[in-house]
Parts: C-alpha cells; structure tokens; sequence
C-alpha cells in the first residue's frame, strides 16, 4: 500500500487531485459574504464603526507585516509546510469568529486572517515544485478554476442558505469551518517538494541559473549567451571534486540567493513596458483589495441587515461568474496591446472610477451592487491582461519575483490609504466619504495612463512622420530633408 502511495505520489496527477481538493475546500467558505452583517447582528453586537474603524484595519496591517517574510520563507520550506500554516491559521480566524467575542477578539481573528491571505502564495507556487513544465499549464488551469467554482458554489450556497432556509450567520460560519478544516486535512496528503524556485534549485546549490526566458530587449550581449552555454555544458558533466570541496554553507547560499533576486528584480523593472503594467498592477490592487474589504460596510449602510434583505452572497456569486468570463475573454482578444495596452488602462480604471463614484452618490442598493459588479469585473480583465503582459516576457522565476514584489508594494499603498482614510487613529471616515476617496484614487490612476497613452501616440506619429521625411526622393539634399523633418515635428508638436 506504502509502495503504490509513494508511486503515485511522483506523478503529476496525485499532487494535482490532492491541490485541486485542498483549493476547493478553503475557497467553500459561505459565510464570508454576510462578515458585516454577522459582526454587526445579535451574535457579536459590535457596532459598524468599530468594524471599520477598528477592526477591518488590522487585517491590512497583519497581511503588510507578514507577506515578505512568509514569501521567502514559503520557498525556503518548500512551500507544503506553509500550507499547513494556512490551514491552521483557517481554523483559528472562524474558532474566533465562532466563539470569541468583543473588539479585541476579533482583532485577534483579523491577524490570522492576515495570516490565512499572507500564506496563500503557497497554493500556487506548490504546483511548480512537483509539477513538470509540460504539464505547467494545464494543472495551474485546474486549480484556478476549481477555486473559482468553489467561490462561487459557496455564494451561492449562502445566499439559498439565508433567505430559503432562514440559516443563521452562526451556522454558516460552523458550515465554513467544517470546509476549512477539511482543507487541512488535504494538506497533510500533499507530497513534500524536493526542490523549489530559489532556495532548492533542481541541480544547482550554489548559484541561481539564468532564466530560460528574460525581459525582451534586456540582453543582447552575445558573450552573456556564450557563456550561459559554457555553464550549461558544465552543468550537464556535474561538479568537479575542486567544486564540491568549495560548496559554500548554507548562510551563504541563502546570501547568494538573496542578492542574485535583487540582480533579477533590477533586470525586470529596467523594461519599461514592464513597469509601467506593474506601475497599474499595484496601485490599482491596492484600491481593489481596499473596496472589496470594505463593500459590505457600505451595502449594510445602504440597506442595514437588521431590517433589509441580505443578497451580498447572491452579489457576490454574479461577480464572480463575470470575473470568470472576463478572464475568459482575454484569450480571445486579438489587440496590440504594445500600441493599445495603456490606453486600454485608462479607460477602465474610468469605469472603475465611476463605478465607485455612483456607489458613494447613490441611496439605492440595486445602483450599489450594480456598481460593484462593474467595477470588480473590469478591474479583473485588466489584471489578467496585465499578468499576461509581465509573465509572458520572463521566466517563470522572474515573474514569481515581480508578482510578490508588485502585492507588497499595493499592499504598502493600501496600508497607506487605511491609515489615513479608514483607521480611527487616522482621519476615521465614514464609509461613504471613504467611497469617495477611493473613485478619486481611480480617477488618478485612470488620469496617469490616459495622458501617458496620449503622448505615446503624439511620439509615434512624429516618428513616423520623421521616418516618411527621411525617406524623401534623392533630389532632395540631405541639409532640406533634415530641415522638413524637424519643420513637420515642430509643427506636428
């Protein structure tokens, strides 16, 4: 039985089930839409400007402190010990929920949720230890998409739950904590990794190899390749004894790796294509984490549970049925997005800008959860454009740097905007003035690449126009070519 275990346990296809049974119970979670209305209701008696201002933050603040840290860390384990750190940290966030009570308890739960979010790169980074490159893309669509249909699932089960079956809140937590540790459960089968992607190199322990795919344009020096193929040929005939008697202890190799990630980041954020999607990835996650945090305070202002008909769930399952299509629709759409890629930026941060703008002017919850399904849906096409756009120029390696470096760097701007907007220490803003806040803080962002598309397409057709001049019959002398070319970009400027 041992035997046949450890048999299926090196295919790719025990792992996957395992993984794809582990994302589907932690993502069950039918409580979660209706958080407000259960802190705010007779089970916890809080009021909804402690659940703002006093206990929502310390989830954004716990998740800024632990994110770098279990990052490395999640490496450096080999990320199956991380995923038992999340589902302990699951059972302890709805323990709490459950059966703690007052502020302080509950700002307790919000840490291990802060934890439970921190932990999560762990679910996506396991696949590609155990999992071989041919099989990258088909088992990454498995558990995306079976997380997906179990956010959805549990909506919608919540919703049928509370207004067919007349569920208490308390009983949906109980039914989420159930699913979650059910999670936990399915971690403990997970095989563990033998390599990972910085810290535990497949054939390499002392220095990291160059990506198979780098940023385009970033090296075009032809001895760099020469030399990556001397280090391959090297590779392949092993270590020389000189080399093994010189392997540097484990410090060291953690320093080594440390700085050749630095080297990598630099390299990334040196494309300029790049930074400016990463630029619109971060601020825009920082403003949508911070909406959807904060959502159901605005909808139980709009519509208080305590005397109105709850449909977060039912709101919650619609977006993500269209998160789903618009991710779908990505694949299908034949754009240039080096000509079109920023323009497409500024006009649905727009939108989602006034998504946000008619949920802080409007009274009526029908023009509010319309509004959010706006806004969710379009900011989800862009960011599966953006991550399209970075990972499709990197090596796998280089993308996992970008994308944890792009989430530390929104979740820093989302501290940023919790201090000042949300916390009590800070300006302490009711919930519809914070909505105002946050469609001004699209506004800008839509504004940054609006204009920025304008003066790419300005470039572009004075270069053009240069190209054309230069290009001018050879009756022409060189000194009046040049003279119309500067004459056609001033007036054209």
């Amino acid at each position: 039985m041992g035997c046949w275990k450890n048999k299926e346990s090196d295919t790719w296809t025990f792992p996957t089930l395992i993984l794809c049974l582990y994302g589907f119970f932690y993502m069950m979670k039918p409580s979660e839409p209706f958080l407000t209305p259960y802190l705010t209701g007779s089970d916890k008696n809080l009021t909804i400007d402690e659940v703002t201002n006093q206990i929502f933050p310390v989830w954004t603040y716990s998740y800024l402190a632990l994110l770098v840290p279990v990052f490395l860390i999640t490496d450096y384990v080999r990320y199956k010990p991380i995923l038992l750190l999340q589902g302990i940290s699951f059972i302890t966030t709805w323990l709490l929920l459950l059966f703690a009570h007052g502020l302080v308890a509950m700002q307790v739960m919000e840490f291990f949720y802060g934890m439970v979010t921190a932990t999560e790169v762990a679910y996506y980074a396991y696949i590609y230890s155990v999992v071989s490159t041919d099989h990258y893309q088909r088992v990454t669509s498995y558990c995306r998409s079976i997380t997906l249909v179990a956010a959805t699932l549990a909506a919608v089960l919540g919703q049928l739950l509370v207004s067919l079956a007349d569920v208490s809140y308390f009983h949906l937590n109980a039914i989420t904590l159930a699913s979650v540790s059910l999670a936990f459960v399915c971690s403990f089968l997970l095989p563990m990794p033998q390599k990972s992607m910085f810290f535990h190199r497949k054939g390499s322990s002392e220095t990291l190899p160059q990506p198979d795919r780098v940023v385009a344009g970033l090296s075009s020096n032809t001895s760099l390749s020469c030399q990556e193929d001397k280090d391959c040929a090297a590779a392949d005939t092993g270590p020389n004894p000189a080399q093994q008697a010189q392997q540097p202890e484990p410090q060291h190799h953690v320093l080594r790796v440390l700085v050749q990630l630095g080297k990598d980041l630099k390299d990334c954020y040196s494309s300029r294509k790049l930074l400016y999607w990463s630029l619109w990835w971060a601020l825009a996650t920082a403003g949508f984490n911070q909406v959807v945090n904060y959502i159901q305070v605005l909808w139980d202002f709009r519509a208080p549970s305590h005397s109105s008909a709850v449909y977060n769930g039912a709101v919650e399952a619609v977006a993500t049925f269209l998160c789903s299509v618009a991710s779908f629709m990505v694949a299908y759409m034949k754009m240039n997005w080096d000509l079109f890629g920023e323009l497409a930026l500024g006009i649905f941060s727009t939108m989602d800008a006034v998504s946000l703008f008619l949920m802080h002017f409007t009274t009526n919850i029908w023009v509010c959860y319309a509004s959010y399904l706006i806004f969710k849906a379009s900011y989800m096409l862009l960011i599966t454009i953006a991550t399209f756009q970075i990972a499709v120029n990197l090596s796998m390696e280089r993308y996992a740097l970008m994308f944890g470096l792009n989430n530390f760097i929104a979740l820093v701007i989302q501290t940023i905007l919790t201090v000042v907007a949300v916390d009590s220490k800070g300006l302490g803003l009711d919930i519809v003035t914070q909505f105002l806040i946050y469609g001004s803080y699209f506004s800008v962002i839509a504004g940054i690449f609006l204009i920025r598309s304008i003066c790419l397409f300005v470039s572009r057709k004075c270069n053009r126009k240069t190209v054309r001049f230069w290009k001018e019959p050879q009756n022409l002398t060189e000194h009046e070519s040049k003279e119309q070319t500067v004459t056609g970009c001033a007036t054209r400027l």
